[in-house]
């Protein structure tokens, strides 16, 4: 067992840091700034009123709820001091990423210090009256949230969800050749999966062409209610981990100011001094593959530090219990009051602010100055640095459609295609660029493979001869990672670059939280002037539930729709492209958004083609159409039924029904309706691209029984219509959870989604019985028990089921 320190032993620092040393005066200095972080953090959790606490403190002065978390909050504010006077010194680009997102109001007190904060809000000004702002403001009504959310300036990080700090921060430094992301990882956060996976990032960092990320490992200790693994783990083990993960780290440890101070300084010295070394050796030719490992720091440090320390005969300081809130009950307990008003008044604030609550000069003057400043600093408001990308010419990528429904070709392909010049088109002289695609090992399984002729795969690791399309000037990001590949492009995105996430369908749920994390910041940002609009966020879903048959059940879910559709409405789009030439139109729309989360699913196996580029574009921007040479019925005639679909899979099992019913009963007048842009079926008031009532009306009629074939669960099409006229007639085949290893016909089968189902529901919902109606049941019902027997004895699909073309009515 590993023994519970009673106080942070002071470490000895590595002798090639012994240089980076810095006198008594710029000490003192830094650690008044910190008082002054540390004094304003606790004043955003407890005080409404007496700021500068100019009279004695009341139980008037607090805030009725209490509400933030103090524990990480003075580890954030030193590094961020220190980080402050390395830049100074540097003159260099930094980037803070804290994982704690609980430190909210240490980034806020920094922001406010660095003047950024009065700039960007002048309510909130850089005057006694601004502080009594900053702190009611903070965890209120009409305030800011207590994470490093996106209302708080410099960050591109909120950290509520643990365990994307390290990814973001990667994302990042990424074609950002200049730039160091300082990113803190707090040891709670440690523990969660995205993280442990993130420490790999230096087998994809390339000095020659990308910026630095310098871990910052926060161990305090203590998680809201007990130990973190990382706070009772021998120092040796984790620098032993670490170094194992292809980092340098050094350790800082301690519990007195005066000593860790100089000491984290040296270490961030030594760090900033190191990436120096590395970019000028990999910028002068020098192998990445023999760059040496990247510096990371272990800081160790009490939980709560500077706080209380015995609250009622308990520990408080340097446990769990200084996590949040470590005097709470102020009413009830006059003692408590006392405490508060002791603790701030430690920090000394009559020597921090002058007589009109300004920071004093001598402290004002540690600020970096102009976008220097961690708070102000471009690259996290990626939108100042954001540039369009080229115009290509989509003609160069289409697919020919002479006829609908008769040529076979990847979905994907052409899409794979266009990345390609979009890589080609923005990479610079040094090999960086402003685009990547991201996958998890799936760039050529998703048919995305052209991308490969012009770079390959991203590895700063051993290349060995057999391997394919790898070295560490590509740019191509494989990691078996969902997580790393999103974050990454989150990171990416966040900082002014253009990128896409192809994965899995099935799979896309691992980081489906994430997903929803980055609607949330994208939703809140668009209500922000001050942040700029930056790329979307484009999701590409391929390998997708209808055509896993290969894989079976595991790899056959399409849940990332459902997630998608109840989020802000300004923010998510869903789309599902019917063949490869809508699927280019979306992507390159998508490619070229703002400030969305795109969610593009279509398959990458040969599927039919039906549209031209021309008629796609005009598709796809209008959200969903009549096709009139699918129907049987004139464009202004009123149908029987509506036979509709959505998705590529949906649109081929629609058309092939639609082609029975026209055969065998001719006299049904069947209207088909595609629908690409799953918003469109959202009321106007509900979302930007939702169909009016009298457009939707127009489209499905505003009574006639509808039959829609749909990608998903068929419960997202209801939860999309509810509120349209009569929701009760539409009648949804999807996805029903019936999956397995087998061949793609029988997965429509299972999910009573095929072509005979189909059609069955359109005769059974048919307010008419036309002739041929009783032979067209039967019928399908002697193919689906057929198609039951042959595949159990050829093991596929009948020839005239997976040979199947549209048949025009002329033909």
């Amino acid at each position: 067992m590993v023994p519970v320190p009673e106080s942070v032993t002071t470490s000895p620092l590595p002798t090639h840091l012994d240089r980076w040393t810095y006198d008594d005066d710029e000490l003192e200095l830094d650690l008044r700034w910190w008082a002054a972080a540390n004094y304003l953090t606790v004043g955003q959790i407890y005080l409404r009123e007496n700021p500068l606490l100019r009279e004695p403190l009341t139980l008037r002065d607090i805030k009725p709820r209490l509400l933030g978390h103090w524990g990480t909050s003075p580890g954030l504010s030193m590094i961020y001091t220190l980080i402050n006077r390395v830049i100074r010194e540097t003159d260099s680009d930094w980037l803070y990423v804290t994982g704690p997102g609980h430190g909210g109001p240490a980034l806020v007190a920094a922001g406010w210090l660095e003047g950024t904060y009065s700039e960007i809000y002048p309510h909130v000004g850089d005057d006694a009256t601004g502080i009594r702002a900053l702190f009611r403001q903070f965890s209120s009504p009409g305030g800011v949230p207590s994470h490093v959310s996106v209302q708080t300036p410099g960050s591109i990080h909120e950290g509520g969800e643990l365990g994307y700090a390290l990814v973001h921060a990667a994302g990042a430094a990424f074609d950002n050749p200049g730039l160091t992301v300082a990113c803190v990882v707090g040891d709670g956060e440690a523990e969660t999966g995205p993280l442990s996976g993130s420490w790999h990032v230096p087998a994809f960092l390339n000095a020659r062409r990308d910026g630095a990320v310098l871990p910052i490992v926060h161990v305090n200790g203590y998680k809201i209610a007990g130990p973190t693994l990382l706070g009772r783990s021998p120092d040796e083990n984790i620098l032993a981990y670490l170094r194992g993960q292809g980092w340098d780290p050094v350790l800082v440890a301690g519990d007195d100011p005066r000593e860790v101070f100089p000491a984290l300084y040296a270490a961030l010295r030594g760090a900033q001094d190191r990436i120096e070394s590395m970019r000028a050796a990999g910028r002068s030719g020098g192998s990445p593959q023999a760059q040496p490992p990247w510096p990371a720091i272990v800081l160790r440090t009490p939980k709560g530090w500077t706080g209380p320390d015995v609250v009622d005969g308990v520990q408080v300081q340097g446990t769990f219990r200084s996590h949040q809130v470590p005097l709470s009950g102020l009413a009830e307990n006059p003692d408590h009051l006392r405490m508060l008003e002791e603790w701030l008044r430690s920090y000394a604030p009559e020597t921090l602010f002058d007589e009109d609550g300004r920071l004093v000069p001598e402290l004002k003057a540690l600020a970096p100055r102009g976008d220097r400043r961690m708070s102000a600093t471009p690259y996290a408001n990626g939108g100042r640095l954001r540039e369009d990308l080229p115009e290509l010419d989509l003609a160069a990528y289409a697919v020919p459609v002479d006829a609908p429904g008769q040529a076979r070709v990847s979905n994907t392909f052409s899409s794979g295609e266009l990345m390609r010049d979009l890589y080609a088109a923005t990479t610079r002289p040094d090999g960086g660029g402003t685009f990547r695609l991201f996958s998890p090992d799936e760039t050529a399984s998703n048919r995305l493979q052209a991308v490969f002729d012009v770079t390959d795969r991203c590895f700063v690791g051993q290349v060995l001869e057999t391997d394919d399309h790898l070295s560490a000037d590509g740019r191509v990001m494989e990691v078996l990672s969902e997580h790393l590949c999103q974050g990454w492009l989150e990171g990416y995105t966040l900082t002014g670059r253009h990128g896409v996430f192809a994965t899995y369908e099935a799979f896309a749920m691992v980081s489906a939280s994430m997903t929803i994390q980055h609607v949330k910041w994208l939703q809140h940002a668009q209500e922000l002037p001050w942040r700029d609009s930056v790329s979307s966020l484009n999701v590409l879903l391929t390998s997708t539930c209808w055509r896993n048959d290969h894989n079976g059940f595991s790899h056959q879910g399409p849940g990332l729709i459902d997630a998608m559709l109840p989020l802000s409405p300004g923010v998510v789009r869903v789309w599902l492209p019917p063949d490869a030439n809508s699927t280019l139109s979306i992507m390159d729309h998508c490619l070229r958004s703002t400030d969305h989360v795109n969610l593009v699913v279509v398959d990458k196996q040969p599927h039919l083609q039906y549209l031209t580029l021309d008629e796609a574009h005009r598709h796809c921007a209008t959200g969903a159409g009549v096709w009139t040479w699918a129907g049987s019925c004139a464009e202004d005639e009123q149908p029987d039924i509506v036979l509709a679909c959505a998705g590529d899979v949906p649109t081929q099992e629609a058309l092939a029904a639609a082609e029975l019913l026209r055969d065998h009963v001719p006299d049904l007048k069947v209207r088909f309706v595609n629908v690409v842009d799953l918003m469109a079926l959202l009321p106007e008031n509900d979302h930007p691209h939702g169909y009016a009532d009298s457009q939707f009306d127009d489209l499905f009629t505003s009574d006639k029984h509808v039959v829609f074939a749909f990608h998903g669960y068929p419960r997202a099409i209801h939860q999309l219509i509810h509120g349209r006229t009569n929701p009760g007639r539409f009648h949804v085949r999807g996805f029903s959870e019936q999956g397995t290893t087998t061949t793609p016909f029988d997965m429509v089968v299972l999910n009573r989604m095929s072509r005979y189902h189909l059609a069955q529901e359109v005769l059974r919902r048919a307010t008419r019985r036309p002739d041929g109606w009783d032979v067209l049941r039967r019928l399908c019902a002697h193919r689906l028990a057929e198609h039951e027997r042959y595949i159990r004895e050829h093991l596929e699909d009948m020839p005239d089921i997976a040979g199947w073309t549209w048949r025009p009515a002329d033909a």
